[in-house]
């Protein structure tokens, strides 16, 4: 949202060098990996290679995968990643992935399906558990929401396979309230804090969900009330007025008032 931007990407090679030196230092054993936004294919590509040595030194690491390609404005969807990245996404990232958090519209780029209703959107949730992911989270989605016109819609999906090899498959809703803004990072926040809540309920997805929608509302609301009082009165908060307000929720993200109920499907 800022008029300028500095600083370098991060690439493959420097990606690879980086690993390389954790490789050689013995401390390449980790129990989880995270991923957000990459523009370069050849860097998510050293990504999935990355992830599949760390599944062999701990088979229990959990690979959480934001699949961060493009988004909708006004019921229109665009990629603000280049086009190569789809294939690398759909055929090697999210078969190694254990959790996803696709938008709609990226869940629809990666199943090819186009989501009208929540049935549609619940068979693409079974389309991307097919892929390989375990848990999948549509963060937000243009559905109508039976609260209204003024709420957003998540859904997320848990297939888990039992001992016996029956598989329970667990959905839910959320609805959380539209708040009228453009922020930068929600998604990324999404994510990190999906990761977290996942690993202190890995069997619930219902509280895990909504410990993380209750968290965002928390520092959305508190990041408006205070860019708005910032911004003056009349006046429309710029980018520097809507930086999320991360530092001042550390309450709410350890422990979040849940404000947002999940509805079992």
């Amino acid at each position: 949202g800022y008029a300028h931007w500095k600083g370098q990407v991060l690439n493959s090679d420097e990606l690879h060098e980086l690993y390389e030196g954790l490789k050689l230092n013995k401390v390449n054993r980790y129990d989880y990996v995270l991923t957000g936004y990459t523009r370069d294919t050849s860097f998510l590509a050293m990504v999935v290679d990355i992830v599949q040595e760390l599944k062999q030194q701990n088979p229990n690491l959990v690979y959480v995968c934001d699949p961060v390609m493009g988004d909708k404005w006004n019921g229109e969807g665009s990629m603000y990643v280049p086009k190569d990245l789809l294939p690398v996404y759909r055929d090697k990232v999210v078969p190694v992935a254990d959790i996803i958090t696709p938008n709609q519209f990226e869940a629809e780029l990666l199943t090819g399906k186009k989501i009208y209703t929540e049935k549609d959107a619940l068979e693409v949730m079974d389309m991307l558990h097919a892929m390989g992911p375990e848990t999948v989270v549509i963060t937000s989605s243009d559905l109508q929401a039976p609260l209204g016109n003024d709420y957003l819609i998540a859904l997320g999906s848990h297939r888990k396979t039992k001992a016996d090899g029956t598989r329970i498959t667990q959905r839910i809703r959320m609805e959380s309230p539209k708040v009228d803004a453009v922020f930068v990072g929600t998604g990324d926040l999404f994510a990190a804090m999906l990761l977290a809540w996942t690993h202190k309920h890995p069997n619930n997805l219902k509280v895990a969900c909504e410990k993380t929608v209750s968290a965002m509302q928390h520092v959305l609301q508190r990041t408006i009330k205070s860019a708005k009082v910032q911004a003056g009165e009349g006046n429309k908060p710029n980018s520097a007025h809507l930086e999320l307000r991360m530092v001042q929720s550390k309450k709410d993200i350890e422990n979040p008032e849940i404000i947002v109920k999940a509805t079992v499907l």
